[in-house]
């Protein structure tokens, strides 16, 4: 009898675990202990319970009950008034059967920090920005909290996203380290001057453009992402039927694309071939705006004494894959933009004379192509040393643009915007910071528009019109005193375009850029001119100087202009301001002569007869402008034809 009772005690317990294990209340992966909550807002709790129960929700600062009950499939919903800033505060929701206790919440002021690879670089991890050691070592502030959202793509809007670290941590040493530079640093500056709690969640992913971020809705009308746009319609938004059509077209275009390189390995005078310099992304040259395949060939000639020995090749760095023959067979093959490519060719096949150098490229987005170090583009054997830089043959094999969009690619449009931030709109927040841009970079048009849609996309799913502030682009690669067809230049004026937006910010990077590194170590100086737009615009501290002075008035005469600005500008470095170019009365450009006129007036010069058409100012990849206003922020590029 005690065995009978013994097996029903443990079948009882066996079944009410297993009830609690089904029904036990669930919140989404970003809603866990230690979280900031925006104050004085409204907080969306969604999750699942036991189905069809009364579900309680009771939240420590006014310590009221809220009911409501689950449905069939258990999903809930509270929405519950936050308090002013302060903590630690519980939450606990109770299905009746498991409760679930949310601990160490805070109240404070929350960011949405989304962008890519100059937002995602972390402290240390792969990015160690300046003074990395000691940015880590200090990063001891227990009411700044960390929520890291992780890489995932979905094509259709989720109710759920993944993050890493298991949740929100507290800034430490530890959490610190592989969290994003800027949002980390704007987070602590908001800290140290308003004295509350404050959440940042890194809601990024390096090399994206800009559409991934954008609903499906906010790219109506944007030209050139039509196709894409169909084939999403097409796919019924359902992802694996976006694979599948992805796939299939991806496998009938490379078929070809092989079928191409197959003959070209047996005849090397097959195909219509054009010319690129290299290393260059070819998108900064011969491919603007090209995703895709591109089969590059080149012929060294291989000194009769080499033949037969082994080959050093040096392929620099490839944005994004390759594969890699020499003289019709395959020697490598690698994945990632960031890696240096050096494949070792087996003596047998190295001849005296000519030898053919084929290099297959893939590039999903933003740049691509044979970039990098020109002294690493090389081939070495027998101690000879044949410098590859230079002219290479090229040739268009697949145009990603006629494929449907990859559902798994984090450049596809609207993946990102549908996995990693419609899901966090139930949590109320004070605003975004947005480090983005590379990735558009010859785009400009397209991407004027798209900027200023999708931060209206943002701010509808979030139902207002939230602070948005975001960094202009950093000056980057080799410096130039006159190149007015900059097309670095004229995506920072698509950025600026957004300013037309209400509530919108720019803090310009143009001045810490680093002409060999697409990622400035100085986020320091990122975060603080960001810091600064907050802190007067949207918390009101009216004494702080958060923009350098602007243009204002352009007037032209013979051989010259007068430029007015908002207030006093001061020349940095130099005896007189540097950075203009001018645009002549005959359509040309030519490098300005430029002195000051008070401290708010500057006159530019032309050397060529006629009135100047218009003036332009850190027009270039990496320009040389000196003009700074109060508070360290220099003047930010602008072109006198295009002042509102």
């Amino acid at each position: 009898m005690k065995k009978v009772i013994l097996r029903i005690t443990l079948s009882l317990l066996m079944l009410s675990v297993a009830v609690i294990g089904q029904s036990q209340v669930k919140l989404p992966d970003f809603v866990t202990d230690s979280m900031v909550i925006q104050q004085n807002e409204v907080l969306t709790l969604r999750g699942t319970a036991k189905p069809d129960s009364r579900v309680s929700c009771v939240v420590s600062w006014n310590k009221k009950s809220l009911t409501t009950l689950s449905d069939a499939a258990g999903k809930f919903e509270f929405k519950v008034a936050t308090p002013a800033a302060g903590g630690p505060f519980t939450i606990k929701i109770d299905d009746g059967v498991a409760p679930k206790v949310l601990r160490d919440i805070y109240a404070g002021e929350v960011w949405v920090c989304s962008g890519q690879s100059n937002m995602e670089m972390p402290i240390v991890g792969w990015g160690k920005i300046k003074d990395y050691q000691k940015e880590k070592a200090q990063a001891c502030y227990p009411e700044i909290r960390f929520l890291q959202i992780s890489r995932t793509t979905a094509v259709a809007p989720a109710e759920n996203t993944a993050v890493t670290m298991g949740g929100w941590r507290s800034c430490s040493p530890e959490s610190v380290e592989n969290f994003s530079a800027v949002a980390y640093l704007y987070a602590r500056e908001l800290h140290r001057k308003l004295g509350v709690p404050v959440g940042v969640i890194d809601c990024s992913w390096g090399g994206t453009p800009c559409e991934a971020w954008t609903s499906y809705e906010n790219l109506h009308g944007i030209s050139g992402l039509e196709n894409h746009l169909r084939s999403l319609r097409m796919s019924d938004f359902d992802k694996e039927k976006a694979r599948k059509d992805y796939n299939e077209s991806l496998k009938y275009y490379s078929s070809q694309a092989d079928k191409i390189i197959e003959k070209v390995k047996a005849d090397v005078n097959f195909g219509k071939w054009n010319k690129m310099r290299l290393p260059e992304c070819w998108e900064e040259s011969a491919l603007p705006n090209f995703n895709g395949v591109v089969l590059f060939r080149r012929v060294i000639d291989i000194p009769a004494e080499c033949a037969g020995k082994e080959l050093k090749l040096s392929l620099a760095k490839i944005d994004d894959n390759d594969e890699t023959w020499f003289n019709g067979e395959k020697v490598g093959a690698t994945n990632g933009y960031r890696h240096e490519r050096c494949y070792t060719v087996p003596a047998a096949l190295v001849k005296a004379g000519k030898n053919v150098i084929l290099v297959k490229v893939s590039d999903t987005g933003g740049n691509g192509g044979i970039y990098g170090d020109a002294n690493k583009l090389s081939a070495e054997v027998g101690g000879t040393k044949i410098d590859l830089s230079g002219d290479w043959d090229f040739m268009t094999l697949v145009y990603y643009d006629m494929l449907p969009p990859n559902p798994l690619n984090s450049s596809s449009p609207t993946v990102l915007y549908n996995a990693m931030l419609y899901p966090l709109h139930t949590l109320p927040i004070k605003g975004a910071i947005w480090y983005q841009g590379c990735a558009n970079v010859g785009r400009d048009r397209q991407y004027s528009a798209m900027f200023k849609s999708m931060i209206q996309g943002w701010r509808n799913i979030w139902n207002r019109d939230f602070p948005f502030y975001f960094v202009q682009l950093a000056g980057y690669l080799e410096p130039k005193l006159l190149q007015p067809d900059s097309k670095w230049a004229a995506l920072r004026q698509a950025q600026a375009d957004a300013l037309a937006l209400r509530g919108t910010g720019m803090a310009t990077a143009i001045d810490i850029g680093e002409v060999n590194d697409i990622h400035p170590k100085n986020k320091q100086e990122v975060a603080r001119r960001l810091s600064l737009l907050a802190l007067k615009h949207t918390y009101g501290f009216s004494d702080i100087v958060a923009e350098a002075p602007v243009v204002i008035d352009a007037t032209f005469t013979e051989g010259k202009g007068v430029l007015s600005f908002s207030s006093a500008v001061n020349v940095k470095s130099g005896a007189k301001p540097a950075g203009f170019i001018i645009e002549n009365a005959d359509g040309s450009f030519s490098r300005a002569d430029a002195v000051m006129m008070g401290n708010d007036k500057i006159e530019v010069r032309s050397d060529k007869p006629g009135k100047p058409l218009s003036v332009r100012y850190d027009w270039a990849d990496f320009p040389d402008g000196n003009l700074y206003g109060a508070n360290g922020l220099p003047v930010t590029p602008f072109r006198t034809d295009m002042l509102h």
